[in-house]
């Protein structure tokens, strides 16, 4: 079940989950199946980045992957049969430290297919061997090589899930303050947007979430920081500026560590004056959308953003 809060006139949302934090064995027994083969206290990074990459769906027969390179940054397209003239450029989870392209190829292809959209999934550099602001820079150049290589800001989305999530933020904020078109449309998926690890569900949520926690966390801000304050506005979004953000979409769990991420996301936009749209699924984990081959609020959820990405194009695209 996803209960939303919708954009509206209000400086605040108010939240209704049915319930609060509730626990589903059928969900957390999935997701920590999928997780336990490499997320584990002794597991090397590389075993990490290659049991992310593994633990994922194939793309569909379908889709079509195409290596590309966009503002220098390279990456991977994914077109569907459906795919039209809407572009999203995606962010990929993992903290900073993992996850790829090859690990969003399912996820990319779904959500291609529900937003009638072709998808670049940007294979932006990975801490430790590229420390922060690498990740950040290199988002920012891929969104502004997708405006040099002639993709129309009304018809362009931002997205991310998890860092990536937090990656989009910061992107879209930095677009904002170069005075950049803004794109259509933002999606954040379970964003990780504050790296001081500062929100009241990292200690309220922590007994409920089965694949995150804040000791996990902290080990991926300290690898990706690297010694730099986790306030910064590149690393932390949340933290600075929400006025002048084109319309957000924010999906997360009641059950992770970073459901409040996601609540004052779209807090700190509506207070703004801005548009923001909350939708929080109900007893689901991290990132659920990429169990949606296995998970049906997972893939109600991809569909969500599909129709949120429709509307928000067409009807920017039309103005």
């Amino acid at each position: 079940m996803i209960s939303t809060v919708a954009r509206a006139a209000r400086p605040a949302p108010m939240i209704t989950t049915d319930g609060g934090a509730m626990v589903s064995a059928r969900v957390n027994d999935m997701a920590a199946a999928a997780y336990a083969g490499w997320l584990r206290e002794d597991a090397t990074l590389e075993e990490m980045r290659t049991g992310f990459d593994g633990m994922c769906p194939e793309p569909p027969a379908d889709a079509t992957l195409t290596e590309g390179v966009v503002g220098g940054v390279r990456g991977t397209w994914v077109e569907v049969p459906e795919s039209g003239e809407a572009t999203i450029l995606h962010f990929h989870a993992g903290g900073y430290l993992i996850g790829s392209p090859t690990s969003h190829r399912d996820l990319g292809s779904r959500i291609a297919r529900a937003a009638g959209a072709r998808v670049f999934l940007a294979d932006y550099r990975l801490a430790p061997e590229h420390a922060f602001p690498a990740a950040h820079d290199d988002g920012v150049a891929a969104y502004r090589g997708m405006l040099a290589d002639g993709v129309d800001p009304a018809s362009l989305v931002v997205s991310g899930d998890s860092a990536g999530g937090g990656l989009a933020l910061a992107v879209l904020a930095a677009a904002r303050d170069a005075g950049d078109p803004l794109p259509a449309a933002g999606v954040l998926m379970s964003p990780w947007a504050d790296l001081t690890l500062a929100g009241d569900s990292m200690t309220g949520r922590e007994a409920v979430d089965p694949l995150v926690s804040r000791a996990v966390l902290t080990e991926m801000q300290q690898g990706y920081l690297q010694g730099v304050d986790p306030a910064d506005h590149r690393a932390s979004p949340l933290l600075g500026n929400l006025a002048g953000l084109p319309p957000l979409l924010v999906q997360v769990g009641s059950s992770e560590v970073l459901e409040d991420d996601a609540v004052r996301i779209a807090d700190g936009v509506l207070r703004a004056g801005g548009e923001a749209f909350l939708q929080v699924g109900y007893e689901m984990v991290h990132v659920f959308q990429m169990f949606a081959d296995r998970l049906p609020e997972g893939a109600a959820a991809v569909d969500r953003i599909g129709a949120f990405v429709r509307a928000h194009v067409r009807s920017t695209a039309t103005v």
